[in-house]
This record gives C-alpha cells, structure tokens and sequence, in this order.
C-alpha cells in the first residue's frame, strides 16, 4: 500500500482511537449509573451504556494500538449510527440552539467506515503479530 496512504490511516486510528477512549473514559469517571439513567430517560435499555463505555474505552485503546482494527471501527460505527438516530437527528446536523447537531457523530462514522474498509496496519499490534514472517523482513 501507499506509504502515504498509511501514514493517513495511521493518523487516522490514532485520533479516532483516542476520541473513543476518551468519551468513554469520561463516561466511567462521571458515573456510569448516571450515563444508564440517561439511556433510559430516551427509551434506549439502560444496561446498554455500559456496553457502549466499554467499547468506547477499551476499543479506543485497542485503535491506538491497532489491535482488531477492522472489528473496533465497525462497533464504532454502530454506536455512532445509533447516536445519530436517537439523539442527534432530530437537533439536525449544526444543532438547534438546545443541543449540539449530527456533525462530529458524523465524522466519526466516516472514519470509522474508512478504518473497517481498509484497515491500518502501520505500527500496529496486528502487524507485529500476525503478519507473515515474509511481511516484517
């Protein structure tokens, strides 16, 4: 591949890596007891912001690394999808003066769907470790 190109998906994977683990750290710090209310005050199944924290952190650490890459961007994409379709669109895509709009949800999908079509393996976990012999020489 283009050593440009994975110097781009390198960058990449790192900024969305460290967008994740960052909400979802702030998710635990605040109280996740208060993120669940949260989810069930809009109808979405309280039990379901622990599982969106835990990808968010665990899969923001796991893109910095590059470890499942491919799999990560495709849950981040998901909790996006849903983000948008449950809180956001309604607000539209600046906001509506009461809440923020779609626009960064957005971005993050996109990159999102850009890692899990193509990867990044540039100083990834999944490079050094699963590469054929072949590959590292």
């Amino acid at each position: 591949m283009n050593k440009n190109l994975e110097i781009g998906l390198l960058i990449s994977r790192i900024i969305l890596g460290l967008s994740f683990f960052i909400h979802g750290l702030v998710k635990f710090q605040g109280g996740i007891g208060n993120i669940a209310g949260w989810f069930d005050s809009m109808g979405i199944p309280g039990f379901l912001a622990y599982a969106v924290a835990t990808i968010e952190l665990v899969g923001g650490l796991a893109m910095i690394l590059g470890l499942g890459t491919r799999i990560v961007a495709v849950l981040f994409g998901i909790i996006m999808i849903a983000a948008i379709f449950t809180v956001k669109l309604s607000a539209g895509f600046l906001g509506n003066g009461q809440m923020v709009g779609y626009e960064l949800e957005l971005i993050l999908l996109a990159l999102s769907a850009l890692l899990a079509l193509s990867g990044s393996r540039l100083y990834s976990l999944e490079q050094l470790f699963f590469s054929p012999r072949s590959q590292k020489a």
